[in-house]
């Protein structure tokens, strides 16, 4: 189980496709992360302000408000400015990567996730 002063990591996954939510669920429960869920932006900060997450995944394209703008009021949040965020995108990296690192999101990820990518840069992330 991954832990950081014995308290489980709590990430929060944003996507209006609750088949990619689940999948993601599955993986990060899977390597010991609690996982809350979001179908959009205005929710998944709303939820931010309740849980204080350690870390969020954030789709980009989503309806009532797309992951740069959510990101963008997160970025503006007594603490939840400091959250790390990885945008989660079907677009490649050169498509959109500058536009969600000036919204503040910390990483881009491009759809099909690469699971051990992932892996990766929540590892990398959540040690900073």
């Amino acid at each position: 189980m991954l832990e950081n002063d014995s308290v489980v990591l709590t990430v929060i996954v944003v996507d209006d496709c609750e088949d990619i939510r689940q999948v993601l669920r599955l993986v990060l429960e899977g390597r010991g992360y609690r996982v809350l869920e979001a179908e959009n932006g205005q929710v998944a900060v709303e939820l931010a302000k309740r849980k204080c997450p350690d870390l969020i995944l954030m789709d980009l394209n989503m309806p009532v408000l797309d992951g740069l703008a959510a990101t963008r009021l997160l970025r503006g949040l007594d603490g939840l400015c400091r959250v790390p965020v990885i945008a989660v995108s079907a677009y490649p990296k050169e498509c959109c990567q500058a536009d969600a690192f000036a919204a503040g999101c910390d990483e881009y990820i491009s759809k099909p996730v690469d699971f051990e990518e992932l892996h990766n840069l929540l590892n990398s992330l959540l040690a900073a």
